[in-house]
């Protein structure tokens, strides 16, 4: 468990109570470490952490005990009561989220953003907090309302914290292997970030490569990684032929036994493209899972038929 969440989880719900050394470290006793373990386990299972932050240690084991230990739940398999309760939570944060951009207050927006981890988990916090949260932004500076560097201090605390936000448990050896990226003209890398981010949660080995490169770089990242996907972000519409261009050379480079899948907001401005050199269109974060979960399936040859 990385020390960010431990505090968090100590500071907003009191869930362990460590002493401290006279020069101010904290010191978990085995009992705290045992208790830290399993609320681990069951926010990685789907339980809200303000839900489970109080229980003993024998109603933590009790909630477990049926649960496998090492799943990664999708969100879509969480029961309708915590998913609801998730979305109106969501909600509110967004509001008070919004108020701290307008406010131009990025301490108070990274404090919401971590205590919105905490209680949503990484997965619902990108989907249902982020997402909606940016879009707002993009609208109201289109509108008026707010100004680039709002959307720039946004998106500054966002990468801030997406140490916090990657998968805590440790990928296995034989994980699928992904590169994600954006290419050259397109310089908005938060949309890739957090593709990234969520290949994570699901299991992938993800190199995330930054944004802004050629065809040729990417694929010789692809290559070196022996990937078996690449995901690339398009948040910038333009007229001119380079990211067309760009599409189309990166897939030959990386030729078609790696999927290439294309997601944001731009990408149904390329969707001609896109269709004609066979990339996987992301619609919604649900689709990129089901997509990811396809993927990470190892592909078995058929045998080819023998004639006597």
């Amino acid at each position: 468990v990385k020390s960010d969440l431990v505090r968090a989880w100590e500071r907003r719900y009191q869930a362990v109570t460590p002493t401290r050394t006279a020069g101010g470290h904290r010191v978990y006793t085995d009992q705290d470490i045992a208790r830290l373990k399993l609320l681990n386990q069951a926010t990685s299972n789907g339980h809200s952490i303000s839900q489970i932050a109080q229980f003993s240690l024998d109603d933590l084991k009790k909630l477990l005990k049926n649960e496998p230990d090492t799943i990664t739940p999708s969100l879509d398999n969480i029961n309708p009561s915590s998913a609801n309760h998730r979305a109106h939570l969501a909600e509110d944060y967004i509001e008070k989220c919004y108020e701290a951009v307008l406010a131009f207050d990025a301490k108070t927006l990274e404090s919401h953003f971590e205590n919105a981890i905490v209680e949503l988990g990484s997965e619902a916090f990108i989907e249902f907090l982020l997402t909606p949260l940016l879009t707002r932004i993009g609208d109201r500076w289109k509108t008026g309302e707010l100004r680039p560097v709002h959307e720039h201090m946004t998106s500054a605390v966002i990468r801030s914290l997406t140490y916090i936000l990657r998968n805590n448990n440790p990928c296995p050896a034989n994980a699928p292997r992904m590169i994600v990226t954006t290419p050259i003209g397109q310089l908005h890398e938060l949309g890739a970030l957090l593709a990234a981010i969520m290949a994570e949660l699901c299991g992938w080995q993800v190199t995330y490569l930054g944004a802004n490169l050629p065809a040729e770089e990417i694929a010789a990242g692809v290559k070196y990684t022996n990937a078996r996907a690449l995901t690339i972000s398009l948040s910038f519409a333009t007229d001119d032929h380079v990211v067309p261009k760009e599409l189309r050379r990166m897939k030959k480079l990386i030729g078609n036994d790696v999927a290439l899948i294309a997601g944001g907001r731009a990408a149904c401005h390329f969707q001609a493209v896109l269709n004609e050199i066979g990339v996987l269109n992301i619609q919604s974060y649900k689709h990129y899972r089901e997509v990811l979960e396809q993927l990470a399936v190892p592909q078995i040859e058929e045998p080819a038929d023998k004639t006597s």
